[in-house]
C-alpha cells in the first residue's frame, strides 16, 4: 500500500473526505479532522512495515523534540553557529544513515517520505536560527511534517504559511472556492497517473527497452521523460488537490515544464517547491556567505560555483549512485553556462524577445532536459554495456 495509489487508497481517500467537504462547508476549522486522517493513513500505509512505521515515529518525535529543543538554544545562546550546524546535522543525521546503508543493501531508518520530512524539520531550524520563527506549537509541527497527502513525495511546503492555513477557518464562500480547485486538481492528478503515466510506462517497456541503436536510445529519453512528467506532476497535483478539500493550499509543482525557454526557466517549472528550497537554502546562503567573506573576486564566478554545488547536492539527495550524481553535475554546468550567456552575451540581449529566437530556445532546452532524464534514469549504464559487448 502506498499513498495515491491502488483503487482501495482512492476509495477511502474520497469516502474520508466527505466529513471535511461538510466540516469545511460549515466554515469550521479542518485541523482536528486532517491530523486524524494523517494518523488514519500513516496506520493504513506504513502499517505493513513495522520497521518504517517505527522508523517514522522515532524521527517524527525526535524532530519535535529536536526543534523545540534548538528554539530554547536559539533564544538563550544567540546565533551560536555551533549550536545551529549541531541541529541541522542532527535533522540530517537519519537521511544521511539512510543513504548510506542503502550502499550495501541495508535500509537502516528507511521510512518513505524520509526526505520530504527531512527538508520540513531542515527548513524550521534554519528559520529558527534566522530569527523568523519564534514560536513552535507541537500540534501543528506534526501536522506540517506528516500531512498524509505530501509525506512520501511532496510538494515541499514553508512551515508559516502551513501554520497559517492549519490555525484558520476559512469562510463557507472561501471553502467553495477552493473545493472546486481541489477536486479539479484531483481529478487531473488521477488521469495524469494512472491513465498518461501508465501510457508512457508501457511504451517504454514494451518498445524502448534492451534496444540500443541511436534513435531507440533518444526515444527512450523522451518518452522516460514525459512519464516521468505524467507520474511525478500527477502524483504532486493530487497532493495539492486533496490539501485544498482539507483546507491546506498546498503549493504548485509543475508548471508546464516543457514549455521552458532555457534551463533556468525549465527549474522554475520543474519541481517548484524543491528547487526553491535548495535555491533558498542551499545557493541562497552560499551566496550570501561567499560575499561575505570575499570568496570570489567575480560574482559571477561565485553564482557559477553555487549552482554547481547545489545541483550537485540535489543529484545526492536523489541517491548516491553515479546516475544521480552525475544528473545533477549534468543539471549545474547546464545552469551555470546558462547564467553566463545570459549575463555576458549580446546576442542574447539583443535576441532574447523574438519569436524565432525564443523557439530555438525551447527546441534546445527540450533535448537538454530530455538528455538529463536519460541520465538520471540509470538506462546509460545499459547502453554502454551494450556498445563495450559490441567492440568485444
Amino acid at each position: 500500500m502506498s499513498f495515491f495509489s491502488g483503487y482501495r487508497f482512492f476509495v477511502c481517500l474520497f469516502i474520508l473526505l466527505i466529513p471535511a467537504v461538510v466540516i469545511g462547508l460549515m466554515g469550521k476549522k479542518l485541523r482536528y479532522y486532517r491530523l486524524l486522517l494523517t494518523a488514519f493513513f500513516i496506520w493504513w500505509v506504513y502499517g505493513g512495515s513495522p520497521s518504517q512505521l517505527l522508523y517514522l515515529l522515532i524521527y517524527a518525535a525526535g524532530s519535535v523534540l529536536l526543534v523545540k529543543s534548538y528554539l530554547f538554544l536559539r533564544t538563550k545562546y544567540n546565533r551560536n553557529r555551533y549550536i545551529y550546524g549541531c541541529a541541522v546535522a542532527s535533522a540530517l543525521l537519519p537521511l544521511v544513515i539512510y543513504k548510506v546503508s542503502g550502499l550495501w543493501g541495508g535500509n537502516i531508518f528507511g521510512f518513505l517520505g524520509i526526505s520530504y520530512i527531512c527538508f520540513r524539520v531542515i527548513q524550521t531550524v534554519i528559520e529558527t536560527y534566522d530569527g523568523v520563527i519564534k514560536e513552535i506549537n507541537e500540534v501543528t509541527f506534526i501536522s506540517f511534517i506528516l500531512f498524509f497527502p505530501t509525506l512520501s513525495s511532496g510538494p515541499i511546503d514553508r512551515s508559516r504559511r502551513f501554520a497559517e492555513d492549519d490555525e484558520t477557518a476559512l469562510s463557507p464562500a472561501e471553502y467553495r472556492e477552493l473545493l472546486g480547485s481541489g477536486l479539479y486538481k484531483l481529478v487531473l492528478g488521477m488521469f495524469y497517473k494512472i491513465v498518461c503515466s501508465a501510457v508512457f510506462y508501457t511504451v517504454l517497456t514494451h518498445f524502448f527497452e534492451n534496444r540500443y541503436t541511436p534513435l531507440y536510445v533518444a526515444g527512450y529519453a523522451y518518452v522516460y521523460g514525459f512519464y516521468m512528467f505524467f507520474d511525478f506532476a500527477g502524483y504532486s497535483a493530487m497532493a495539492v488537490g486533496t490539501s485544498y478539500i482539507l483546507g491546506i493550499r498546498m503549493p504548485d509543482n509543475f508548471n508546464k515544464p516543457f514549455l521552458s525557454v532555457d534551463m533556468t526557466d525549465f527549474w522554475n517549472r520543474w519541481h517548484i517547491t524543491l528547487s526553491s528550497w535548495f535555491r533558498d537554502f542551499i545557493f541562497t546562503r552560499f551566496m550570501m556567505d561567499s560575499i561575505r567573506k570575499k570568496r570570489f573576486s567575480d560574482r559571477l564566478v561565485g553564482a557559477s560555483v553555487g549552482l554547481m554545488l547545489n545541483m550537485t547536492v540535489m543529484g545526492i539527495w536523489h541517491g548516491l549512485e553515479a546516475h544521480y550524481i552525475v544528473y545533477g553535475i549534468y543539471h549545474g554546468v547546464l545552469l551555470s553556462v546558462t547564467e553566463v550567456y545570459r549575463k555576458k552575451s549580446s546576442f542574447y540581449r539583443k535576441n532574447k524577445n523574438k519569436a524565432w529566437y525564443r523557439m530555438l530556445s525551447w527546441f534546445v532546452t527540450l533535448n537538454l532536459v530530455m538528455l538529463g532524464f536519460l541520465i538520471f534514469s540509470g538506462h546509460l549504464k545499459a547502453v554502454l554495456h551494450a556498445a563495450a559487448a559490441k567492440l568485444n
